[in-house]
């Protein structure tokens, strides 16, 4: 993922596309600040899945600005910040649709033979492991605790 952000930005550079390099080297910025603080905790930097959720994580930042901008009625804000979001959602795997993401929280609690409620953090742990960043885990939540009251 690391490589991909910094060769789009090398092509952003080379095009002379000021928004989407601003953009990607916000991105960078954020993941080199969380390996920094990562090598203080002993670690080597920050696997893939925590890159996944700084992304995200700027991804939801960028959604609230453009409700808050557009209820000031400042909409060339919204939209720099619309299309912000759209360069970083790039770099994310595909969304699940509900019904792959109900079929995914199916399978997890048929795979880990969960019983009931008690084992709700052991499906969200086989979730999480299994589909990072491919679907919204609230949701997916809320789908499997669905599932395990039905037992």
């Amino acid at each position: 993922m690391r490589d991909r952000i910094n060769t789009a930005l090398r092509e952003a550079v080379d095009r002379d596309d000021k928004r989407r390099a601003a953009t990607l080297r916000l991105v960078q910025a954020a993941i080199k600040d969380r390996d920094a603080r990562a090598r203080e905790l002993g670690q080597d930097g920050v696997p893939e899945d925590e890159v996944l959720d700084i992304l995200n994580k700027m991804v939801g930042q960028r959604d609230r600005s453009i409700r808050d901008y557009e209820e000031a009625g400042q909409l060339d804000l919204a939209e720099q910040e619309r299309e912000e979001a759209a360069i970083i959602r790039e770099f994310l795997p595909k969304q699940f649709d509900e019904a792959a993401m109900k079929t995914a929280c199916e399978d997890v609690v048929r795979d880990i033979k969960a019983k009931g409620l008690r084992d709700m953090g052991r499906c969200m742990s086989a979730l999480k492991e299994r589909y990072p960043g491919q679907m919204d885990f609230v949701r997916a939540s809320c789908v499997v605790k669905d599932l395990l009251r039905a037992d």
